[in-house]
Order: structure tokens, then C-alpha cells, then sequence
């Protein structure tokens, strides 16, 4: 199994970012997925779930109403928009499946 992120980066405060998660070497669509971070010295926190049908989505309280997770089954590939960033988010975001697969994780910084 191999999960890839991308699309971290440095940005302002205020703006967006959309990460990727590539997946292969499972059976995608029948795994739920979630996005976590890990901000230096800070324990690794959920930031959003979706299901393996697509029809049921979770969020931290931190990123409720900026966050958006989706996924495409058809393509093995899960995404987490982020809006209205803000210096807090700033993190290395993990994508995770079935809460035992692990990407490399990609960097977000938020700093003007």
C-alpha cells in the first residue's frame, strides 16, 4: 500500500490550499480515509474523515467551515481543500487509510 500527498506549501494567511492523497495497492473504494496533522511539538490531530461511499464527512472543530474532504473513487485519490487558512493549520498533513496505512506527509506553512 502507498499513499502520496502533495500540494502543501507556503501561503498567507487567509488563503487556500488543496491537498492530494494518491492511493495504490488497495482496494480504495472500501476504505474510509482522513486527513491528520502534526504541528511542531504537538501530538498528531484528525482533521477530516469521509467515508468509503463518499456520503458521510467529519471535521475537526478547528477546520469546520473552512475544510472540505472528497474523494474520487475512480481515480483512488483523496483531497482536502482548505480555505481561509490561518497560522494554526500550519503543519505537516498526513493522509491516512482504514487508520493503518500512512502517507510521507506534505508540508503546510501559513505565514505572511
Amino acid at each position: 500500500v502507498q499513499l502520496v500527498e502533495s500540494g502543501g506549501g507556503l501561503v498567507q494567511p487567509g488563503g487556500s490550499l488543496r491537498l492530494s492523497c494518491a492511493a495504490s495497492g488497495l482496494t480504495f473504494s472500501s476504505f474510509n480515509m482522513r486527513w491528520y496533522r502534526q504541528a511542531p511539538g504537538k501530538e498528531r490531530e484528525l482533521v477530516a474523515s469521509i467515508n468509503s461511499l463518499r456520503s458521510i464527512t467529519d471535521y475537526a472543530e478547528s477546520v469546520k467551515g473552512r475544510f472540505t474532504i472528497s474523494r474520487d473513487n475512480g481515480k483512488n485519490m483523496v483531497y482536502l481543500q482548505m480555505n481561509s487558512l490561518k497560522p494554526e493549520d500550519t503543519a505537516v498533513y498526513y493522509c491516512n487509510a482504514a487508520l493503518r496505512y500512512w502517507g510521507q506527509g506534505t508540508q503546510v506553512t501559513v505565514s505572511s
